[in-house]
């Protein structure tokens, strides 16, 4: 009940931050520039780049936005989720569309700056965030789902810079995707009993903890292959293959350190250090363009 209070008192630009989560879009952004810079192969000049993250933040806000508006009343059913902003009553559902429609105009105007390609594509996208929130009632693979959706980021940026589509950015889309699946499904190893008894439908529920931490394993390790076959195509440097074993590194040690007779730290596996591997990552490719 404090904690409910004191959400009341924030301000509401604090709770837009808290209810998006904003600080995840570490996770996605880094990956952006990654897609940027490596379409040049150097620095895009400084006003592409701030549009490519204005872009990124509002579709990123905007598809927290729709999953947490579609799931509020499964939110408030789930002990775990049922403090969030809107299941516990600390912004309105009015408040919470209206976040999303600004937005899906901060998204509109950032692409009204970039390439004309990415605007015709959006669409695309837009509809992969709506739809996203679904997918876990009548599908497992919904952590792929995720994954393809949030791996569009550096594809949209490579577009972004470049000017056309090209084949080499979908290996980064690729990377990203089972990256992101894996970690979705850690994190899913939370709500298993919940979701059984919703008839949600994440792999951890459908198959197992054990087995989905498995499934988890071979994503990472497709993940760090894709990254390593896109240095490899572009002809990157050391410093890219240096980045790429720590992060290979860093995957393995955060594979390790959940089972399923010891979830106590899936938290970290699922915000330290996915943080710290797609800034690692952001980190050597920078070095290796620039060096």
């Amino acid at each position: 009940m404090a904690e409910l209070r004191h959400r009341s008192e924030l301000k509401l630009p604090v709770l837009f931050a808290r209810f998006v989560k904003l600080e995840h879009s570490i996770f996605a952004l880094p990956f952006a520039y990654a897609g940027a810079f490596l379409a040049l192969g150097r620095f895009p000049i400084w006003q592409k780049m701030l549009w490519i993250t204005v872009a990124m933040v509002a579709a990123r806000s905007l598809a927290m936005g729709l999953n947490r508006i579609i799931d509020a009343e499964i939110d408030a059913r789930n002990p775990r989720t049922a403090s969030r902003e809107l299941p516990a009553g600390a912004l309105r559902m009015d408040q919470a569309i209206a976040f999303c429609t600004f937005s899906l105009a901060a998204l509109a105007v950032a692409l009204s700056r970039l390439p004309e390609l990415t605007w015709f594509l959006s669409p695309v996208v837009v509809a992969a965030f709506a739809i996203y929130p679904y997918t876990k009632r009548f599908t497992p693979l919904c952590h792929l789902f995720l994954g393809a959706t949030i791996g569009l980021a550096p594809v949209g940026a490579w577009i972004a810079v470049r000017y056309h589509m090209a084949w080499q950015p979908w290996l980064l889309w690729g990377a990203v995707m089972f990256w992101i699946a894996g970690f979705d499904i850690i994190y899913a190893c939370h709500d298993v009993e919940f979701d059984r008894r919703e008839g949600l439908r994440s792999l951890p529920a459908a198959i197992g903890i054990g087995k989905a931490l498995w499934l988890t394993r071979i994503f990472h390790l497709l993940s760090v292959g894709l990254l390593a076959a896109e240095g490899l195509v572009l002809s990157r440097g050391a410093f890219y293959f240096i980045g790429v074993g720590i992060v290979a590194a860093l995957l393995a040690w955060e594979n390790s350190i959940v089972s399923a007779k010891d979830l106590s730290r899936v938290n970290t596996a699922f915000m330290t250090m996915n943080g710290v591997i797609s800034i690692i990552y952001i980190v050597f490719v920078t070095l290796d363009i620039s060096l």
